[in-house]
């Protein structure tokens, strides 16, 4: 029995699913969570079936999340997406399930699920569900394909980075003539954005230290933050208007998050290779887009020499 299968026949089987994803949610950990939540609940309405996680105010568009309770630990099956490592599973303890799914498209750092549906070469976690969809029974619908294209868009910045395949691009083109789904509406949900951000992508630029071996970074304590007017999980998503830079080829914002009391970093790449230095601070993710979070800011400045170090690696091997 292939996985998609053995996904398909778990799923069949419980009565009560929790959809979990990992903290800091994007939009590909959310639009591949509650699109999965429309896709189960259309194939079987009678269901109880949660995504659950902290909200993120930003992406609200996408739609809204469950709150989770302890009671939802009994008889339920976990299904995790876009999260690679336990410890980053947002709003619950995965090992208090009997019965745990995992969907991912990073490379593999933790085994933590009975059944795990794992291909880094996909573009997205929300790739990996709609190729689930596909390959059983479960039943597409327009509002679960809204929130998987979503989620596959961002994640690919609209088809821009290099693991967009030519499966990337059967699977959208099969998903918007099954459901005809209007791209042009869900792009204007995903882009408009306030003033006030478009000024904040301005002070990044304006204030980016760049490198002689092209890396660029931007550091901010809380009392810039707050002198900005913003946060921690706004500031980072800042990160993906910084590309095409000729002048860099690896980019970083840290930015302190008084909520965790840490320090968030958003690396993003055209080039050098990212994630195994974001291993190294209690982080992850991709070849070319990965993050971190960092204890001081001490850690930050080893970061960056770290990160300055693969750089000019990368422009000697040129």
């Amino acid at each position: 029995m292939n996985v998609y299968k053995k996904i398909y026949k778990e799923i069949k089987k419980h009565k009560k699913i929790v959809l979990a994803r990992h903290i800091g949610p994007d939009p590909d950990a959310l639009g591949s969570t509650l699109g999965l939540k429309e896709i189960i609940l259309n194939t079987f309405p009678k269901k109880e079936v949660y995504a659950v996680g902290t909200p993120a105010a930003k992406h609200k568009y996408i739609g809204d999340l469950d709150t989770f309770e302890d009671s939802m630990y009994e008889d339920s099956l976990l299904i995790v997406l876009d999260t690679p490592d336990i410890k980053r599973v947002d709003g619950l303890d995965p090992n208090k399930f009997k019965h745990k799914i995992k969907i991912d498209h990073h490379p593999i750092v933790d085994k933590y699920c009975d059944i795990e549906l794992v291909d880094d070469t996909a573009s997205s976690a929300s790739q990996l569900v709609i190729e689930l969809v596909y390959n059983t029974p479960l039943k597409l619908n327009k509002e679960g394909a809204e929130k998987l294209y979503i989620g596959l868009i961002s994640d690919t910045n609209r088809f821009l980075y290099s693991y967009t395949t030519d499966k990337t691009f059967n699977l959208v083109s099969r998903l918007i003539k099954d459901t005809n789904i209007d791209i042009t509406k869900l792009y204007n949900n995903m882009y408009l954005t306030p003033i006030s951000e478009k000024k904040l992508q301005s002070y990044a630029i304006l204030n980016m230290t760049i490198t002689n071996n092209k890396l660029g970074y931007l550091i901010l304590n809380q009392e810039k933050l707050d002198e900005l007017g913003t946060d921690a999980a706004t500031m980072t998503n800042i990160v993906n208007y910084l590309n095409y830079i000729d002048e860099m080829i690896t980019w970083v914002i840290y930015a302190y998050d008084k909520n965790t009391e840490m320090i968030r970093a958003s690396i993003r790449s055209r080039g050098p290779v990212i994630n195994t230095v974001a291993t190294h601070y209690n982080g992850g993710g991709h070849v070319y887009a990965s993050g971190a979070r960092l204890n001081t800011f001490d850690e930050v400045n080893d970061m960056i020499k770290e990160l300055d170090k693969v750089c000019e690696e990368y422009l000697n091997e040129e």
